[in-house]
């Protein structure tokens, strides 16, 4: 999708399961299932889709996936479906190598949003994007440090600690615009101090919108993840941030949607709607 002098493509890095019920908190199966089909587990599919943008001599990439460096167990718990190295291979087909990455910019540092931040080469763990800055959060920063018990298991420490012995760490302080056009917004429902990703073009805002909306049927308000430590401060950010898509003509990529790549926003009967799905191609016509 080309925006202005903005390009924007998507990268997979594969697809894995996370239990529907999880997902969806307090909706029953009987509705949720009419968007997402479960397993014989009770798990649906989940997409890994980073977002890899280009402005000026920026490339910047916004959540890295899974990564490869998981044990045989939680592949088959997480069903994890991927080729070794998947998101760097894809990054390569649209010719862009790892140290072509300017800038990384997690909206959180939950293992499937930060896992392939860190590479094990059979020497070690080194940064997969060598040359670039990776963006996070102060206040999740100090969270991921020390989460509380119900939320340990989502943070895998080697995935983001090396970035800040290298040097590549750049720590943000609340909202704001980190480099020219790039904007941040911190939302804490889902854990503290994640942030959506907004890029302000001459031709509109694309919002990359990680775990506020990890769906397009989550635009239905009160359809929140069960995983969200404060599901009612969610509900409320959801709907700041979804009137401000609306009323802005937002275009939201979603990270997690396997089927529904971007969508505009729209309202109709007293709810958000996805208005319609796209994908990033699609969405320029």
């Amino acid at each position: 999708m080309q925006r202005g002098d903005w390009t924007f493509r998507t990268v997979s890095d594969g697809c894995f399961r996370l239990d529907g019920g999880a997902m969806f908190g307090v909706v029953p199966r009987v509705m949720w299932e009419q968007h997402h089909e479960p397993d014989d587990q009770n798990r649906i599919e989940l997409s890994l889709r980073c977002l890899l943008v280009e402005h000026g001599e920026r490339k910047i990439l916004v959540d890295t996936g899974i990564g490869d460096r998981w044990e045989e167990k939680h592949r088959r718990i997480f069903a994890i479906k991927r080729r070794p190295n998947q998101l760097v291979e894809e990054l390569r087909t649209l010719g862009v190598e790892p140290s072509d990455v300017t800038d990384v910019i997690l909206t959180h540092l939950h293992f499937d949003h930060c896992g392939g931040t860190i590479s094990d080469d059979g020497d070690g763990l080194e940064p997969t994007f060598p040359r670039a800055k990776h963006w996070v959060q102060d206040k999740h920063w100090r969270w991921a440090q020390l989460p509380s018990e119900r939320d340990r298991a989502s943070f895998r420490s080697e995935d983001f600690a090396i970035l800040e012995t290298q040097g590549q760490l750049e720590k943000i302080a609340g909202a704001g615009e980190i480099m020219p056009g790039v904007r941040v917004t911190p939302v804490h429902g889902h854990t503290p101090g994640q942030q959506v990703v907004e890029f302000h073009t001459d031709d509109g805002v694309v919002a990359y919108v990680g775990d506020l909306l990890p769906l397009a049927s989550q635009l239905r308000v009160p359809w929140i993840m069960g995983f969200d430590l404060n599901p009612l401060l969610t509900l409320e950010e959801k709907k700041r941030f979804l009137s401000r898509a609306l009323e802005d003509d937002f275009t939201l990529v979603f990270e997690h949607d396997p089927l529904v790549e971007c969508c505009g926003v729209g309202y109709k009967d007293g709810r958000f709607t996805a208005d319609p799905p796209y994908t990033l191609d699609e969405r320029t016509s």
